[in-house]
């Protein structure tokens, strides 16, 4: 099957089940809205989607194949752009880009991608000179050089100004133009509804409504 299906997820933390029979599907073209209160397993879910970590009960496949199965294969076609930036403070931008083009066999303009996230003129620049901002735009840099089949996104609107959300929709459309199925979490969810045909809310570890994104309840937020 294409596309992305979770089926009867569980995660468990010592005595703590931080996700119990968790089930979803995101089809081949789609995007899901991930919504939930602090604490309500959203991100445990994006971290088994990236791999991140192991799960006690159920299966993720990604257009059929097993993800946790086949992790080592499926990491260069998933990208996530959350909290953590993963961009190495010593090395310039463009070596950052360099690096993760590396690590995965890419190919592709990495000043093309700067000036796309709008660092056309900080390729010399080491990261640790960076505002968090900039180091966002960075990582959403790496997200348009991994052209992505799943791309996550963990709070993608934090640490911006209104350029920069701007510049996190437009790369959103432009993945899922590319093909991508896209995960988007946010706590804002009337910008993450442009994007999103579906959306899931989490409650205590456990899905407490599905329904189309431009329908989900507001009130399932801090």
């Amino acid at each position: 099957m294409q596309g992305l299906v979770v089926e009867e997820l569980a995660v468990r933390f010592g005595p703590r089940w931080a996700l119990a029979h968790v089930g979803l599907q995101v089809p081949d073209g789609g995007s899901l809205l991930l919504l939930g209160h602090n604490g309500s397993g959203k991100t445990t879910l994006l971290r088994c989607l990236a791999t991140a970590i192991p799960y006690d009960h159920g299966r993720i496949t990604l257009d059929g194949i097993d993800l946790w199965a086949g992790r080592e294969a499926l990491r260069p076609r998933i990208a996530m752009f959350g909290h953590a930036t993963r961009l190495w403070d010593d090395l310039s931008a463009r070596d950052n880009l360099a690096t993760w083009a590396g690590l995965f066999g890419l190919r592709d303009d990495l000043d093309a991608r700067l000036a796309r996230v709008g660092l056309a003129d900080t390729g010399d620049r080491p990261a640790r000179t960076f505002s968090a901002g900039m180091k966002r735009r960075l990582a959403l840099a790496v997200v348009l050089l991994k052209r992505p089949r799943l791309a996550l996104f963990d709070e993608p609107f934090t640490n911006l100004d209104a350029d920069g959300r701007a510049l996190v929709s437009t790369v959103i459309d432009e993945v899922r133009a590319q093909g991508a199925l896209t995960v988007v979490c946010t706590h804002l969810p009337d910008l993450g509804a442009r994007h999103c045909d579906d959306a899931l809310v989490l409650d205590d570890g456990q899905v407490a409504w599905r329904g189309p994104a431009l329908d989900a309840p507001r009130g399932s937020l801090p």
